[in-house]
Protein backbone atom coordinates (compact mmCIF):
# COMPACT_ATOMS: atom_id res chain seq x y z
CA UNK A 1 0.00 0.00 0.00
CA UNK A 2 1.27 3.69 -0.74
CA UNK A 3 2.64 5.74 2.34
CA UNK A 4 0.24 8.02 3.52
CA UNK A 5 2.14 10.81 2.42
CA UNK A 6 0.94 10.09 -0.89
CA UNK A 7 -2.40 10.54 -0.23
CA UNK A 8 -4.22 14.35 -0.47
CA UNK A 9 -7.45 13.36 0.90
CA UNK A 10 -7.82 10.46 3.62
CA UNK A 11 -11.66 9.18 4.36
CA UNK A 12 -11.46 6.56 6.86
CA UNK A 13 -14.02 4.55 8.82
CA UNK A 14 -17.29 6.42 7.14
CA UNK A 15 -20.32 5.54 8.82
CA UNK A 16 -23.84 7.18 7.54
CA UNK A 17 -27.11 6.38 8.26
CA UNK A 18 -30.54 7.42 7.51
CA UNK A 19 -34.09 6.45 8.84
CA UNK A 20 -34.78 3.13 8.42
CA UNK A 21 -31.34 3.22 5.93
CA UNK A 22 -27.44 2.14 6.59
CA UNK A 23 -26.06 4.05 3.29
CA UNK A 24 -22.64 3.97 4.60
CA UNK A 25 -21.06 1.43 6.89
CA UNK A 26 -16.97 1.39 7.25
CA UNK A 27 -16.10 2.84 3.95
CA UNK A 28 -12.50 3.59 3.31
CA UNK A 29 -11.94 6.04 0.35
CA UNK A 30 -8.09 7.56 -0.73
CA UNK A 31 -7.25 10.22 -3.37
CA UNK A 32 -4.20 10.41 -4.66
CA UNK A 33 -2.57 14.27 -5.88
CA UNK A 34 -2.63 14.34 -9.89
CA UNK A 35 -4.42 11.16 -10.32
CA UNK A 36 -8.39 10.51 -11.75
CA UNK A 37 -10.11 8.14 -9.50
CA UNK A 38 -13.63 6.74 -10.55
CA UNK A 39 -15.93 6.24 -7.61
CA UNK A 40 -18.38 3.64 -9.35
CA UNK A 41 -21.45 1.40 -7.79
CA UNK A 42 -24.95 0.61 -8.49
CA UNK A 43 -27.90 3.58 -7.82
CA UNK A 44 -28.08 3.18 -3.61
CA UNK A 45 -24.57 2.22 -3.44
CA UNK A 46 -23.68 5.20 -1.66
CA UNK A 47 -21.56 7.29 -3.69
CA UNK A 48 -23.72 10.25 -3.59
CA UNK A 49 -23.66 10.17 0.37
CA UNK A 50 -20.27 9.59 0.30
CA UNK A 51 -19.48 12.71 -1.74
CA UNK A 52 -21.69 14.57 0.55
CA UNK A 53 -20.11 13.67 3.99
CA UNK A 54 -16.92 14.74 1.92
CA UNK A 55 -18.12 18.20 0.83
CA UNK A 56 -19.98 18.98 4.50
CA UNK A 57 -24.11 18.11 3.08
CA UNK A 58 -24.29 15.28 5.73
CA UNK A 59 -22.34 14.74 8.85
CA UNK A 60 -20.82 11.31 9.24
CA UNK A 61 -21.87 9.49 12.47
CA UNK A 62 -18.56 7.92 12.81
CA UNK A 63 -14.74 7.86 10.85
CA UNK A 64 -12.11 10.52 9.84
CA UNK A 65 -11.88 12.97 6.96
CA UNK A 66 -7.99 13.73 6.49
CA UNK A 67 -6.81 16.48 3.74
CA UNK A 68 -3.45 17.01 3.12
CA UNK A 69 -2.26 15.23 6.34
CA UNK A 70 -4.97 17.12 8.37
CA UNK A 71 -8.15 15.94 10.00
CA UNK A 72 -10.91 18.32 8.53
CA UNK A 73 -14.64 18.21 8.95
CA UNK A 74 -16.55 20.24 6.32
CA UNK A 75 -19.89 21.87 7.60
CA UNK A 76 -21.09 22.87 4.14
CA UNK A 77 -20.15 23.09 0.66
CA UNK A 78 -18.92 26.29 0.53
CA UNK A 79 -16.73 25.71 3.90
CA UNK A 80 -15.87 22.78 1.72
CA UNK A 81 -14.84 24.54 -1.18
CA UNK A 82 -12.84 27.37 0.95
CA UNK A 83 -10.89 24.09 1.56
CA UNK A 84 -9.63 23.20 -2.10
CA UNK A 85 -12.63 20.98 -2.46
CA UNK A 86 -14.84 21.63 -5.49
CA UNK A 87 -18.19 19.66 -6.54
CA UNK A 88 -19.79 20.07 -10.02
CA UNK A 89 -23.05 17.98 -9.51
CA UNK A 90 -25.11 16.10 -11.98
CA UNK A 91 -28.09 17.87 -11.32
CA UNK A 92 -26.83 21.57 -12.95
CA UNK A 93 -27.37 23.53 -10.03
CA UNK A 94 -26.71 27.22 -11.18
CA UNK A 95 -29.15 30.18 -11.86
CA UNK A 96 -30.93 29.50 -15.27
CA UNK A 97 -31.92 33.35 -15.28
CA UNK A 98 -28.97 35.04 -15.03
CA UNK A 99 -26.08 35.13 -17.59
CA UNK A 100 -23.29 32.75 -18.43
CA UNK A 101 -20.75 35.51 -16.96
CA UNK A 102 -22.96 35.89 -13.83
CA UNK A 103 -22.77 32.01 -13.55
CA UNK A 104 -19.35 31.68 -13.65
CA UNK A 105 -18.31 34.59 -11.49
CA UNK A 106 -20.84 34.87 -9.18
CA UNK A 107 -19.87 35.85 -5.46
CA UNK A 108 -15.98 36.74 -7.10
CA UNK A 109 -17.19 39.49 -9.11
CA UNK A 110 -14.16 41.84 -10.10
CA UNK A 111 -15.27 45.47 -9.14
CA UNK A 112 -14.60 49.17 -9.60
CA UNK A 113 -15.40 52.12 -7.56
CA UNK A 114 -17.56 50.12 -5.14
CA UNK A 115 -19.50 48.33 -7.67
CA UNK A 116 -19.66 45.29 -9.95
CA UNK A 117 -17.39 45.98 -13.01
CA UNK A 118 -19.86 43.91 -15.64
CA UNK A 119 -17.78 44.73 -18.40
CA UNK A 120 -14.76 42.81 -17.11
CA UNK A 121 -17.31 40.19 -15.61
CA UNK A 122 -18.34 39.76 -19.38
CA UNK A 123 -14.38 39.80 -20.25
CA UNK A 124 -13.33 37.39 -17.55
CA UNK A 125 -16.08 34.65 -18.13
CA UNK A 126 -15.30 34.63 -21.80
CA UNK A 127 -11.81 33.70 -21.13
CA UNK A 128 -12.78 31.19 -18.51
CA UNK A 129 -14.22 29.25 -20.83
CA UNK A 130 -11.93 29.64 -23.36
CA UNK A 131 -9.07 29.00 -21.36
CA UNK A 132 -10.71 25.98 -19.70
CA UNK A 133 -12.98 24.01 -22.32
CA UNK A 134 -12.03 26.50 -25.82
CA UNK A 135 -15.50 26.85 -26.00
CA UNK A 136 -16.51 30.44 -27.28
CA UNK A 137 -19.70 31.66 -26.46
CA UNK A 138 -21.88 35.16 -25.83
CA UNK A 139 -21.44 34.99 -22.39
CA UNK A 140 -24.09 37.92 -21.80
CA UNK A 141 -26.61 36.06 -22.80
CA UNK A 142 -28.97 34.27 -20.31
CA UNK A 143 -28.23 30.44 -18.91
CA UNK A 144 -31.30 29.11 -19.75
CA UNK A 145 -31.19 30.15 -23.49
CA UNK A 146 -28.17 27.44 -23.91
CA UNK A 147 -28.90 23.86 -24.54
CA UNK A 148 -28.35 21.41 -21.16
CA UNK A 149 -24.56 20.49 -22.39
CA UNK A 150 -23.53 24.14 -22.56
CA UNK A 151 -25.09 24.43 -19.19
CA UNK A 152 -23.17 21.47 -17.86
CA UNK A 153 -20.15 23.13 -19.34
CA UNK A 154 -20.62 26.04 -17.86
CA UNK A 155 -21.08 24.43 -14.20
CA UNK A 156 -17.61 22.43 -15.36
CA UNK A 157 -15.70 25.80 -15.80
CA UNK A 158 -17.25 27.81 -12.43
CA UNK A 159 -15.72 24.85 -10.74
CA UNK A 160 -12.11 24.57 -12.48
CA UNK A 161 -11.99 28.25 -12.16
CA UNK A 162 -11.65 28.29 -8.76
CA UNK A 163 -8.10 28.69 -8.11
CA UNK A 164 -7.11 27.39 -4.74
CA UNK A 165 -9.18 23.70 -5.98
CA UNK A 166 -7.27 21.05 -4.84
CA UNK A 167 -9.78 18.63 -5.38
CA UNK A 168 -12.37 18.18 -8.24
CA UNK A 169 -15.36 16.52 -7.79
CA UNK A 170 -17.37 15.67 -11.01
CA UNK A 171 -20.79 13.67 -10.42
CA UNK A 172 -22.36 12.82 -14.06
CA UNK A 173 -20.52 15.37 -16.15
CA UNK A 174 -20.85 13.81 -19.09
CA UNK A 175 -24.43 12.75 -19.21
CA UNK A 176 -25.14 15.51 -20.75
CA UNK A 177 -22.68 15.92 -23.26
CA UNK A 178 -21.98 14.56 -26.53
CA UNK A 179 -18.52 12.78 -27.78
CA UNK A 180 -16.59 15.86 -28.83
CA UNK A 181 -17.87 17.83 -25.65
CA UNK A 182 -16.70 15.07 -23.47
CA UNK A 183 -13.33 15.20 -25.29
CA UNK A 184 -12.99 18.60 -24.40
CA UNK A 185 -13.71 17.46 -20.45
CA UNK A 186 -11.02 14.53 -20.88
CA UNK A 187 -8.54 17.09 -22.14
CA UNK A 188 -9.23 19.74 -19.27
CA UNK A 189 -9.09 16.94 -16.99
CA UNK A 190 -5.67 15.43 -18.10
CA UNK A 191 -4.37 18.89 -17.45
CA UNK A 192 -5.92 19.38 -14.06
CA UNK A 193 -4.16 16.18 -13.53
CA UNK A 194 -0.95 17.33 -14.94
CA UNK A 195 -1.05 20.10 -12.77
CA UNK A 196 -1.31 18.25 -9.19
CA UNK A 197 -5.35 18.52 -8.95
CA UNK A 198 -7.03 15.31 -7.77
CA UNK A 199 -10.21 13.77 -9.39
CA UNK A 200 -13.01 12.13 -8.17
CA UNK A 201 -15.51 11.41 -10.78
CA UNK A 202 -18.45 9.27 -11.15
CA UNK A 203 -19.92 7.92 -14.14
CA UNK A 204 -22.13 5.24 -15.14
CA UNK A 205 -20.17 4.87 -18.67
CA UNK A 206 -17.80 1.92 -18.22
CA UNK A 207 -15.91 3.00 -21.62
CA UNK A 208 -15.03 6.77 -19.84
CA UNK A 209 -13.69 4.17 -16.38
CA UNK A 210 -11.20 3.03 -18.79
CA UNK A 211 -10.49 5.90 -20.96
CA UNK A 212 -9.73 8.70 -18.27
CA UNK A 213 -9.40 7.12 -14.43
CA UNK A 214 -5.99 5.93 -12.70
CA UNK A 215 -8.31 3.63 -10.00
CA UNK A 216 -11.49 2.97 -9.00
CA UNK A 217 -13.27 2.62 -5.75
CA UNK A 218 -16.76 -0.07 -6.22
CA UNK A 219 -18.96 0.46 -3.68
CA UNK A 220 -22.10 -2.01 -3.21
CA UNK A 221 -25.34 -1.71 -0.89
CA UNK A 222 -22.83 1.57 1.51
CA UNK A 223 -19.97 -1.22 1.60
CA UNK A 224 -16.32 -1.00 0.18
CA UNK A 225 -15.81 -3.62 -2.52
CA UNK A 226 -12.57 -2.54 -3.05
CA UNK A 227 -10.29 0.05 -4.91
CA UNK A 228 -8.22 -0.86 -7.53
CA UNK A 229 -5.49 0.09 -10.52
CA UNK A 230 -7.77 0.77 -13.65
CA UNK A 231 -5.03 -1.36 -15.77
CA UNK A 232 -5.75 -4.51 -14.14
CA UNK A 233 -9.09 -4.75 -13.67
CA UNK A 234 -10.97 -6.24 -16.48
CA UNK A 235 -14.17 -4.59 -17.40
CA UNK A 236 -16.25 -7.97 -16.80
CA UNK A 237 -14.97 -8.08 -13.26
CA UNK A 238 -15.59 -4.57 -12.61
CA UNK A 239 -19.25 -4.81 -13.96
CA UNK A 240 -19.52 -8.25 -11.74
CA UNK A 241 -18.17 -6.27 -8.63
CA UNK A 242 -20.62 -3.31 -9.32
CA UNK A 243 -23.52 -5.62 -9.23
CA UNK A 244 -22.60 -8.51 -7.00
CA UNK A 245 -24.38 -11.18 -8.75
CA UNK A 246 -23.98 -13.37 -12.15
CA UNK A 247 -23.77 -11.71 -15.31
CA UNK A 248 -25.93 -13.96 -16.66
CA UNK A 249 -28.62 -11.06 -17.30
CA UNK A 250 -25.78 -9.60 -19.25
CA UNK A 251 -24.90 -12.38 -21.43
CA UNK A 252 -28.05 -13.51 -22.08
CA UNK A 253 -29.87 -10.36 -24.46
CA UNK A 254 -28.99 -11.40 -27.57
CA UNK A 255 -31.24 -15.00 -27.12
CA UNK A 256 -33.98 -12.95 -25.71
CA UNK A 257 -33.93 -10.56 -28.49
CA UNK A 258 -33.63 -13.75 -31.15
CA UNK A 259 -36.52 -14.90 -29.45
CA UNK A 260 -38.91 -11.72 -28.91
CA UNK A 261 -38.41 -11.11 -33.07
CA UNK A 262 -40.47 -14.00 -33.79
CA UNK A 263 -43.65 -12.02 -32.24
CA UNK A 264 -43.54 -8.74 -34.11
CA UNK A 265 -46.35 -7.79 -35.95
CA UNK A 266 -46.59 -7.30 -39.70
CA UNK A 267 -49.26 -4.54 -39.26
CA UNK A 268 -47.85 -1.05 -37.98
CA UNK A 269 -49.52 0.17 -35.05
CA UNK A 270 -48.21 3.70 -35.01
CA UNK A 271 -46.82 4.93 -38.89
CA UNK A 272 -45.63 8.36 -39.42
CA UNK A 273 -44.82 9.50 -43.30
CA UNK A 274 -42.96 12.53 -44.27
CA UNK A 275 -43.44 13.84 -40.20
CA UNK A 276 -41.49 16.89 -39.85
CA UNK A 277 -41.56 20.38 -37.49
CA UNK A 278 -39.87 23.09 -38.90
CA UNK A 279 -36.54 23.98 -36.51
CA UNK A 280 -36.67 20.69 -34.67
CA UNK A 281 -36.98 17.68 -37.08
CA UNK A 282 -36.41 17.15 -40.88
CA UNK A 283 -39.42 14.93 -42.13
CA UNK A 284 -39.13 11.26 -41.39
CA UNK A 285 -40.62 8.18 -41.94
CA UNK A 286 -40.80 5.52 -38.88
CA UNK A 287 -42.89 2.71 -38.27
CA UNK A 288 -43.68 1.01 -35.05
CA UNK A 289 -45.05 -2.41 -34.47
CA UNK A 290 -46.67 -4.74 -31.94
CA UNK A 291 -43.79 -6.93 -30.43
CA UNK A 292 -40.82 -4.83 -31.71
CA UNK A 293 -38.39 -2.66 -30.18
CA UNK A 294 -36.96 0.35 -32.36
CA UNK A 295 -34.06 1.88 -31.46
CA UNK A 296 -32.97 5.47 -32.12
CA UNK A 297 -29.13 6.14 -32.28
CA UNK A 298 -27.32 9.16 -33.11
CA UNK A 299 -25.24 11.66 -30.93
CA UNK A 300 -26.69 14.44 -28.78
CA UNK A 301 -28.83 17.05 -30.42
CA UNK A 302 -29.35 14.89 -33.82
CA UNK A 303 -32.84 14.45 -32.91
CA UNK A 304 -33.64 12.01 -31.14
CA UNK A 305 -35.70 13.95 -28.56
CA UNK A 306 -37.40 15.77 -31.03
CA UNK A 307 -38.76 12.89 -32.75
CA UNK A 308 -40.45 11.35 -29.48
CA UNK A 309 -41.77 14.48 -29.05
CA UNK A 310 -43.66 15.05 -32.40
CA UNK A 311 -44.71 11.18 -31.74
CA UNK A 312 -46.18 11.60 -28.69
CA UNK A 313 -47.99 14.61 -29.74
CA UNK A 314 -46.14 17.41 -27.62
CA UNK A 315 -45.14 19.19 -30.83
CA UNK A 316 -47.85 19.55 -33.27
CA UNK A 317 -46.07 17.93 -37.01
CA UNK A 318 -46.23 20.68 -39.54
CA UNK A 319 -45.44 18.33 -42.46
CA UNK A 320 -46.66 15.01 -42.83
CA UNK A 321 -49.14 13.07 -41.24
CA UNK A 322 -49.52 10.10 -38.62
CA UNK A 323 -51.41 6.97 -38.52
CA UNK A 324 -52.36 4.95 -35.02
CA UNK A 325 -53.47 1.65 -36.24
CA UNK A 326 -54.69 2.42 -39.81
CA UNK A 327 -56.70 5.89 -38.34
CA UNK A 328 -55.17 9.22 -39.08
CA UNK A 329 -53.87 11.31 -36.10
CA UNK A 330 -55.75 15.16 -36.04
CA UNK A 331 -55.80 15.70 -32.25
CA UNK A 332 -52.09 16.11 -31.68
CA UNK A 333 -51.73 16.25 -27.81
CA UNK A 334 -50.02 14.50 -24.99
CA UNK A 335 -53.51 13.37 -23.51
CA UNK A 336 -54.78 12.43 -26.80
CA UNK A 337 -51.85 10.35 -26.92
CA UNK A 338 -52.28 8.52 -23.57
CA UNK A 339 -56.03 7.70 -24.30
CA UNK A 340 -55.16 6.51 -27.54
CA UNK A 341 -52.59 4.62 -25.52
CA UNK A 342 -49.21 5.76 -26.46
CA UNK A 343 -46.95 6.50 -23.32
CA UNK A 344 -43.75 8.34 -23.15
CA UNK A 345 -40.91 7.92 -20.28
CA UNK A 346 -39.14 11.44 -20.92
CA UNK A 347 -35.46 12.13 -21.17
CA UNK A 348 -35.40 14.46 -17.75
CA UNK A 349 -36.72 12.83 -14.82
CA UNK A 350 -36.69 15.43 -12.57
CA UNK A 351 -38.45 17.98 -14.62
CA UNK A 352 -41.08 16.10 -16.82
CA UNK A 353 -40.93 12.90 -14.87
CA UNK A 354 -41.18 12.13 -10.91
CA UNK A 355 -43.06 14.56 -8.80
CA UNK A 356 -40.61 14.77 -6.13
CA UNK A 357 -43.27 15.97 -3.01
CA UNK A 358 -45.64 13.01 -4.10
CA UNK A 359 -45.07 9.18 -3.00
CA UNK A 360 -44.73 6.52 -5.32
CA UNK A 361 -47.68 5.22 -5.57
CA UNK A 362 -49.49 8.95 -6.27
CA UNK A 363 -46.69 9.16 -8.86
CA UNK A 364 -47.50 5.94 -10.03
CA UNK A 365 -51.18 6.52 -10.81
CA UNK A 366 -50.86 9.86 -12.09
CA UNK A 367 -50.78 9.00 -15.96
CA UNK A 368 -53.84 6.56 -15.28
CA UNK A 369 -55.91 8.87 -13.43
CA UNK A 370 -55.11 11.65 -16.00
CA UNK A 371 -56.74 9.30 -18.88
CA UNK A 372 -59.72 8.47 -16.33
CA UNK A 373 -60.30 12.33 -15.95
CA UNK A 374 -59.45 13.99 -12.32
CA UNK A 375 -63.34 13.83 -11.51
CA UNK A 376 -63.60 10.00 -12.07
CA UNK A 377 -60.79 9.27 -8.92
CA UNK A 378 -58.99 6.12 -8.49
CA UNK A 379 -59.84 4.65 -4.64
CA UNK A 380 -57.23 4.58 -2.49
CA UNK A 381 -57.32 0.58 -2.78
CA UNK A 382 -57.25 0.35 -6.14
CA UNK A 383 -54.34 2.69 -5.92
CA UNK A 384 -52.20 0.57 -3.53
CA UNK A 385 -52.92 -2.58 -5.60
CA UNK A 386 -51.41 -0.78 -8.66
CA UNK A 387 -48.50 0.47 -6.82
CA UNK A 388 -47.65 -2.35 -5.42
CA UNK A 389 -48.12 -4.73 -8.23
CA UNK A 390 -45.47 -2.70 -10.49
CA UNK A 391 -43.46 -2.25 -7.45
CA UNK A 392 -43.04 -5.86 -6.90
CA UNK A 393 -42.91 -6.44 -11.17
CA UNK A 394 -40.09 -3.66 -11.47
CA UNK A 395 -38.17 -4.93 -8.19
CA UNK A 396 -38.48 -1.10 -7.25
CA UNK A 397 -36.30 -0.97 -4.16
CA UNK A 398 -38.40 0.52 -1.06
CA UNK A 399 -39.87 -0.43 2.05
CA UNK A 400 -43.61 0.78 1.04
CA UNK A 401 -45.67 2.63 -1.64
CA UNK A 402 -46.28 5.46 0.40
CA UNK A 403 -41.91 6.40 0.50
CA UNK A 404 -41.69 9.88 -1.35
CA UNK A 405 -40.39 9.59 -4.68
CA UNK A 406 -37.38 12.18 -3.71
CA UNK A 407 -36.16 9.48 -1.19
CA UNK A 408 -35.37 7.01 -3.73
CA UNK A 409 -32.17 6.32 -6.07
CA UNK A 410 -32.11 7.90 -9.78
CA UNK A 411 -32.50 4.14 -11.05
CA UNK A 412 -35.38 3.41 -8.70
CA UNK A 413 -37.13 6.66 -9.90
CA UNK A 414 -37.00 6.28 -13.07
CA UNK A 415 -38.48 2.72 -12.73
CA UNK A 416 -41.42 4.52 -10.65
CA UNK A 417 -41.61 6.49 -13.76
CA UNK A 418 -41.78 2.94 -16.08
CA UNK A 419 -44.62 1.53 -13.69
CA UNK A 420 -46.55 5.24 -14.10
CA UNK A 421 -46.74 4.57 -18.09
CA UNK A 422 -47.22 0.94 -17.91
CA UNK A 423 -50.37 1.05 -15.85
CA UNK A 424 -52.18 2.54 -18.73
CA UNK A 425 -51.45 -0.31 -20.70
CA UNK A 426 -50.34 1.38 -23.30
CA UNK A 427 -49.56 -0.11 -27.55
CA UNK A 428 -46.89 2.06 -27.60
CA UNK A 429 -43.91 2.93 -25.22
CA UNK A 430 -41.52 5.42 -26.21
CA UNK A 431 -38.42 5.68 -24.10
CA UNK A 432 -36.41 8.35 -23.89
CA UNK A 433 -32.72 7.61 -22.22
CA UNK A 434 -34.25 5.50 -19.69
CA UNK A 435 -31.30 4.26 -18.62
CA UNK A 436 -29.25 7.33 -18.57
CA UNK A 437 -27.53 8.11 -15.09
CA UNK A 438 -28.32 4.87 -13.74
CA UNK A 439 -26.51 1.79 -12.52
CA UNK A 440 -24.94 -1.64 -14.63
CA UNK A 441 -27.32 -3.55 -13.03
CA UNK A 442 -30.37 -1.85 -13.36
CA UNK A 443 -29.84 -1.18 -16.84
CA UNK A 444 -30.15 -4.73 -17.80
CA UNK A 445 -33.24 -5.02 -15.97
CA UNK A 446 -34.56 -2.55 -17.65
CA UNK A 447 -33.32 -3.56 -21.45
CA UNK A 448 -34.40 -7.56 -20.37
CA UNK A 449 -37.82 -5.47 -19.36
CA UNK A 450 -38.38 -3.85 -22.57
CA UNK A 451 -37.91 -6.84 -24.73
CA UNK A 452 -40.53 -8.87 -22.49
CA UNK A 453 -42.97 -6.06 -22.77
CA UNK A 454 -42.23 -6.34 -26.60
CA UNK A 455 -42.68 -9.75 -26.37
CA UNK A 456 -45.82 -9.24 -24.67
CA UNK A 457 -46.81 -7.24 -27.82
CA UNK A 458 -45.97 -4.15 -27.62
CA UNK A 459 -44.35 -1.33 -29.29
CA UNK A 460 -41.22 0.07 -27.93
CA UNK A 461 -39.47 2.99 -29.33
CA UNK A 462 -35.92 2.98 -27.23
CA UNK A 463 -33.87 6.12 -27.04
CA UNK A 464 -30.12 5.97 -25.64
CA UNK A 465 -27.36 7.60 -26.26
CA UNK A 466 -25.25 4.98 -25.22
CA UNK A 467 -24.66 2.65 -28.55
CA UNK A 468 -23.74 -0.85 -27.51
CA UNK A 469 -27.33 -0.74 -25.24
CA UNK A 470 -29.42 0.11 -28.87
CA UNK A 471 -27.53 -2.33 -30.02
CA UNK A 472 -28.21 -5.14 -27.69
CA UNK A 473 -32.14 -3.89 -27.44
CA UNK A 474 -33.70 -3.04 -30.40
CA UNK A 475 -34.68 -5.24 -33.35
CA UNK A 476 -34.50 -2.41 -35.82
CA UNK A 477 -32.43 0.96 -35.55
CA UNK A 478 -33.47 3.89 -37.36
CA UNK A 479 -30.13 6.77 -37.32
CA UNK A 480 -30.29 10.33 -37.02
CA UNK A 481 -27.84 12.59 -37.98
CA UNK A 482 -28.11 16.41 -37.66
CA UNK A 483 -32.12 16.71 -37.06
CA UNK A 484 -32.27 13.99 -39.68
CA UNK A 485 -33.37 10.26 -40.07
CA UNK A 486 -30.14 9.12 -42.73
CA UNK A 487 -30.47 5.67 -42.20
CA UNK A 488 -32.67 2.43 -41.08
CA UNK A 489 -30.87 -1.05 -40.36
CA UNK A 490 -33.15 -4.50 -39.55
CA UNK A 491 -31.62 -8.05 -38.19
CA UNK A 492 -28.06 -8.02 -36.64
CA UNK A 493 -25.58 -4.87 -37.34
CA UNK A 494 -22.18 -4.05 -35.86
CA UNK A 495 -21.38 -1.17 -34.09
CA UNK A 496 -19.16 -0.31 -36.48
CA UNK A 497 -21.63 0.24 -39.12
CA UNK A 498 -24.06 2.48 -36.85
CA UNK A 499 -20.48 4.73 -35.90
CA UNK A 500 -20.06 5.28 -39.49
CA UNK A 501 -23.41 5.74 -40.19
CA UNK A 502 -23.57 8.70 -37.23
CA UNK A 503 -20.97 10.19 -38.62
CA UNK A 504 -21.64 10.69 -42.19
CA UNK A 505 -18.58 8.62 -43.18
CA UNK A 506 -17.52 5.89 -45.15
CA UNK A 507 -16.75 2.02 -44.15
Amino acid sequence: MSEMNDYILTMTGIHKAFPGVQALEDVDFTLKSGEIHCLVGENGAGKSTLIKVLTGVDRPDAGKIMLDGKEIHTRSPQHAQMMGISTVYQEINLCPNLTIAENILIGREPHKFGRIDWAKVNIEASNILKRLLDINIDVTKPLDTYTVAIQQMVAIARALDITSAKILILDEPTSSLDAVETQQLFKVMRKLKEDGVGIIFITHFIGQIYEISDRITVLRNGKLVGTFETASLPRVELIAKMIGRSLDDLDDMSSIKLESRKHINPEAVLNARGVGHAGTIKPFDLELHAGEVVGLAGLLGSGRTETASILFGVDKPDTGFIEFNGQPITDHSPLGSIKRGIALCPEDRKAEGIIDDLTIRENIILAMQANKGWFNHISTQEQYEIADKYIKMLNIATPTADQPVKNLSGGNQQKVILARWLATHPQVLILDEPTRGIDVGTKAEIQKLVLELADEGMACLFISSELEEVLRTSHRIAVLREREKVAEFSGEVDEHTIMHTIAGSEL
